[in-house]
């Protein structure tokens, strides 16, 4: 007995191994790159519910104290999730907290804005020659904190922040634009290469001892996902110049990467409800052979595809999934979810 307790004694001095940081993410395309990055030293915590809307989900109060005792919260930005934003205003600024959408090398596209060029696979590197909106504000480098993103965003119309932004607006008037920075930027891969940097870059800051094993795991990733784009480019290559129509304006990135022609989105934003007269000249435009495919959208009734494709040859694909939210959560919730656009899209508008 008393060797026992001597050991147990013994032990107590021993010194603490350090703790491999808890991460939290807020929707699962940023899980997913985080849980490649941490790989076996750890799962960051998803926010996001299974089938969830990502623009306007509710914390449970177990979340709320789980982004209170994070070393470190990932999220894109206000724009896609202002829930989070609100939730952030409340911790303790010593808390860090990473937007992607402003972390440095980050391409970012405006609502409504043609692609500046081709940067496919191979021009993944800091994306020179792009815009980016974002990466040389000062005070991002390794942190930022959301209510710092207010300042930098207003005056801008973001359909995606809540409805009452636009509540008293209409989405059909003449001039009216889908404007400001779009934050689906995950859907070119070319970001999430560089957000698995960042990421690794962050979590070696907090946690030195395992600095070597995030960077590898960050190369590795990477190197997944260039594999990912080569794949994809080929799949999506017969897609290419067949126009077609989503529920909302989601896929910039994704079409801009990829070459792809989206002829329409029926809703400007999730948060939007269309008008009466975006429909119209929408469902003239289908009409008319302006589309080969339809695509309705996860957690969105599809009842408006249905009623545009009504006398028209244009074909009701799959539903699109951009945020990933019917993929079961994990390192390969990426893959899965940029592999289903790609075989939704292809399938359809080349059947």
């Amino acid at each position: 007995m008393r060797y026992i307790v001597s050991l147990l004694l013994t032990s107590t001095a021993l010194p603490a191994l350090a703790d491999v940081p808890r991460v939290v993410a807020d929707i699962p395309p940023i899980h997913a790159i985080a849980a490649q990055v941490m790989g076996d030293l750890g799962q960051p915590e998803l926010l996001l519910d299974s089938g969830a809307n990502a623009h306007s989900y509710q914390l449970r109060p177990s979340q709320a104290a789980s982004l209170a005792e994070a070393d470190l919260i990932l999220w894109v930005g206000p724009q896609m999730t202002p829930w989070m934003a609100r939730a952030l205003e409340g911790l303790s600024a010593d808390v860090p907290h990473l937007a992607l959408l402003t972390a440095e090398g980050t391409y970012t596209r405006e609502f409504g804005a043609s692609k500046p060029h081709d940067h496919a696979h191979g021009e993944e590197a800091g994306h020179e020659g792009h815009d980016h909106a974002h990466e040389q504000e000062a005070g991002h480098e390794g942190h930022d904190h959301a209510h710092e993103h207010e300042a930098g965003h207003e005056g801008h119309d973001h359909a995606h922040e809540e409805a009452a932004g636009h509540e008293g607006h209409d989405h059909d008037a003449p001039g009216h634009s889908h404007s400001g920075v779009d934050p689906h930027a995950w859907l070119d891969p070319a970001n999430a290469r560089v957000w698995a940097g960042v990421i690794a870059a962050e979590l070696s800051r907090i946690d030195p001892e395992n600095a070597a094993t995030y960077a590898a795991n960050a190369a590795a990733a990477q190197a997944r996902i260039d594999v990912l784009d080569a794949e994809l480019a080929a799949m999506l290559a017969p897609a290419k110049g067949k126009p077609f129509v989503v529920f909302h304006d989601a896929y910039g990135y994704f079409a801009d990467h990829y070459g792809l022609t989206v002829a329409g989105s029926i809703a400007l934003g999730d948060a939007s409800s269309p008008g009466a007269a975006r429909l119209r000249d929408l469902s003239q435009d289908v009409a008319s052979g302006g589309a080969i495919c339809l695509f309705p959208e996860a957690q969105h009734d599809g009842a408006l595809v249905t009623q545009m494709a009504e006398g028209s040859a244009a074909k009701i694909g799959a539903a699109l999934d951009p945020e990933g939210s019917s993929i079961p959560p994990g390192p390969d919730a990426y893959d899965a979810l940029m592999r289903a656009l790609a075989t939704n899209i292809v399938s359809c508008v080349t059947g």
